[in-house]
């Protein structure tokens, strides 16, 4: 009886995340950071977003460190980790806490973590953080096709342009050319008239 209440409230859960967002993803969208040409997550960050101690992530990612081969995380170096501190406002108390570089886990080893954290929150922040990586990347892809289409106009453009100032020159010249002809025929005819 006792697990079907658990399974009737996970269900409950689950069609409650579906009508409404555990997380807004401005939030997710904001923790995410470029870092080696990779969309990833620090691991403080995605044990907050998680609503488990940063420790325990790691703890849980060390027992299972099969699971995480270096595309899926990799720990920040230490000039890595100055220009991240630098970039974001941290207190004190956050400064406190970071005696060493982080880990940071690309879209692979946040799909990843899912496996490893087993809570009902850790699944369903888990789907959503991979919905906002899906949408980044469609984003991307639109803003990609947009920019081909600009470059193309532009080399449409510059080609024309071209063309534009061909057609110019050769306006010019035949302006050049019938100036000569009026000189021509405005000149005085020098000579004897038969």
């Amino acid at each position: 009886m006792i697990s079907n209440r658990k399974k009737l409230s996970l269900a409950d859960n689950i069609m409650t995340m579906k009508k409404h967002s555990l997380l807004p993803d401005e939030l997710i969208i904001n923790k995410i950071i470029l870092l080696r040409d990779q969309k990833v997550l620090v691991d403080r960050d995605l044990a907050d977003l998680y609503g488990v101690e940063t420790r325990v992530l790691n703890q849980a990612v060390k027992r299972n460190i099969k699971r995480f081969p270096d595309d899926f995380m990799f720990q920040m170096t230490s000039e890595e980790m100055n220009i991240w501190k630098s970039q974001i406002v941290m207190s004190d108390n956050d400064r406190m806490g970071l005696r060493k570089p982080p880990f940071v886990f690309t879209e692979q080893g946040v799909a990843m973590l899912s496996s490893v954290l087993n809570s009902d929150t850790a699944i369903l922040v888990n789907i959503q953080i991979m919905r906002v990586f899906t949408k980044l990347r469609r984003l991307l892809d639109s803003h990609k096709e947009i920019l081909r289409k600009l470059e193309s106009i532009e080399k449409k453009d510059i080609e024309q342009d071209e063309k534009i100032l061909l057609i110019f020159e050769y306006l010019k010249q035949l302006e050049q050319i019938k100036k000569d002809e009026t000189l021509l025929k405005e000149r005085k005819i020098i000579g004897f008239k038969p």
